[in-house]
């Protein structure tokens, strides 16, 4: 069977080499009975594989049951996939077959198993690596055998080093992975998706198919689907159902469209992040280190000044020629080998070549405000990157997110 023909009978629409690889995984491991992990965001149809997996083995022809592990109370998730003894807890009125004994034989699929309590972990444990349980409120060790799928949307490595997950069972589900990608990297498939669903919703309330411009597509394809394919079907009835023209443009789709929060580095609103604490922490900071060595800058440059020292003073803002050095304090330009008690003042601002130095702590003034020096930081980031957000948070050592709000507090125009 190939991956067009396995398609076509489990209904799957789309082209993406991603989703193509899922699928062909699923065919190879299909004749075993390997432990199978499907990993994906949620909505992205990874109920899908299990039943493709099943269909394709040896076993399609016993039981395939499918458990969702997150909808199951913590207290009877044990009894729901183990089965119970007649008087093990408060209402238990008679013994219980569990879906482990239910599928003997068969293809249990165990989806959001990330959800699992570590208790019922241990016990799942056991059951992959010898076959064997036991049921609530018994002694007694049964035997079963199942082919055991599992899929979930949570990140496992990480439950692990949280300590919600064991590690020791991560490693024997994660035998055969298979990572099913979400909705906005396969951006050639939406509308292939999109088509599909209206022409079943076409035919299910009788109406005409409805259809999308241009302007329209490209909306649709660029929007990140936070649900996935489950919100795009969504989206799609409900166009359906409500508007009266088939023909769907551009501000019409976008008024079935949730604001795309996903493209912007953070949400107004939303609670406080820790981590963007630690962020400006940093980024004052370094205001801060860079503000102290700028006025020390500053401070070696009016002693100089007012010593008439005509060594070449070494700091950054300094400007060597082949002849002399010229030293920029505050728009003013002074050359060290004239007399620094006229110093010339080459502004066209000014009318006069010559002007005494009165008052030298005037010249060097400047903004001791951090909210000023973070400004400038942020501005001069961004020019530096051209306006490219990412490199410039990198560059101050902030997160997108940081920068993003600070872009919006200060008023600050990117380019």
């Amino acid at each position: 069977m190939t991956i067009q023909q396995v398609k076509q009978r489990f209904g799957i629409i789309g082209n993406d080499p991603a989703l193509n690889r899922a699928i062909d995984i699923a065919m190879q491991v299909a004749p075993t009975d390997l432990t199978v992990l499907v990993t994906g965001e949620s909505g992205t149809g990874k109920e899908m594989f299990p039943q493709i997996i099943h269909q394709l083995s040896a076993r399609k022809h016993n039981r395939y049951i499918a458990v969702n592990c997150g909808a199951i109370p913590e207290g009877t998730i044990d009894s729901e996939l183990f089965g119970h003894e007649k008087g093990s807890f408060t209402g238990a009125v008679k013994s219980r077959k569990g879906y482990f004994e239910e599928a003997d034989g068969g293809t249990i699929f165990l989806d959001e198993v990330g959800e699992l309590p570590l208790s019922t972990q241990v016990r799942l444990l056991r059951v992959l690596e010898t076959g064997e349980y036991i049921k609530v409120g018994s002694s007694q060790v049964l035997k079963t055998d199942v082919r055991v799928i599992v899929a979930t949307n949570v990140n496992l490595p990480k439950a692990v080093q949280e300590g919600k997950f064991r590690e020791d069972l991560y490693y024997r589900l994660n035998t055969v992975p298979i990572i099913v990608p979400p909705l906005r990297e396969r951006k050639e498939d939406i509308h292939l998706l999109f088509r599909k669903f209206a022409q079943d919703f076409s035919e299910k309330y009788r109406m005409p198919v409805i259809r999308l411009d241009d302007k329209a597509k490209l909306l649709l394809e660029n929007y990140s689907w936070k649900g996935n394919v489950r919100q795009l079907k969504n989206i799609a009835e409900q166009i359906s159902i409500i508007e009266e023209d088939r023909l769907i443009t551009y501000d019409v789709l976008k008024k079935y469209l949730p604001e795309d929060y996903q493209k912007l580095p953070m949400v107004y609103g939303g609670t406080v992040n820790k981590e963007d604490f630690a962020n400006e922490r940093e980024i004052l900071y370094k205001i801060l280190f860079d503000m102290r060595n700028e006025i020390n800058e500053l401070k070696s440059i009016v002693k100089s000044i007012a010593k008439g020292d005509k060594e070449p003073i070494n700091i950054s803002d300094n400007f060597f020629t082949e002849d002399k050095t010229i030293t920029k304090i505050q728009g003013e330009i002074f050359d060290v080998n004239d007399d620094f008690s006229k110093p010339k003042f080459e502004n066209p601002k000014f009318n006069k070549r010559d002007a005494y130095i009165e008052d030298t702590e005037e010249i060097v003034e400047e903004s001791l405000s951090l909210k000023d020096k973070e400004i400038e930081l942020i501005k001069k980031s961004l020019e530096k990157h051209k306006g490219k957000r990412k490199y410039a948070a990198q560059e101050l050592g902030i997160s997108e997110r940081t920068l993003y709000r600070k872009l919006k507090e200060y008023n600050i125009n990117t380019f």
